[in-house]
């Protein structure tokens, strides 16, 4: 399947959930050694595969005991500016201090 914003947060969990799995499986490795490598519970672990809610910090865990991180990479790339923003940077003689706000049209 196919991961995209048209699919809910529960939908987007539970497969995920599943990629790990077969990941875990494919490195033949149990939920319990799957957990002490990540220094997790086998509980998070289960919670995780079944497509639970967890923090951020234990996929991070998940995703370096199953050799994933490379992965995050892909999946929110470093941005850095534009050509034209680095010089216009250059030409007004300073970085980028803050982000503009977005305005919001009145009704």
């Amino acid at each position: 399947m196919k991961i995209d914003n048209n699919l809910s947060d529960e939908v987007i969990l539970a497969e995920l959930g599943a990629r790990l799995t077969q990941r875990r499986i494919a490195r033949s490795l149990s939920q319990a050694v799957l957990a002490v490598e990540a220094g997790i519970s086998k509980r998070t672990v289960e919670r995780v595969e079944a497509g639970g809610s967890v923090q951020l910090v234990t996929l991070i865990r998940l995703c370096r005991a199953l050799d994933l991180m490379d992965g995050l990479n892909q999946w929110l790339p470093e941005t850095g500016p534009s050509p034209m923003a680095l010089l216009k940077e250059k030409q007004a003689g300073r970085g980028r201090q803050r982000a503009r706000g977005r305005r919001v049209a009145s009704a």
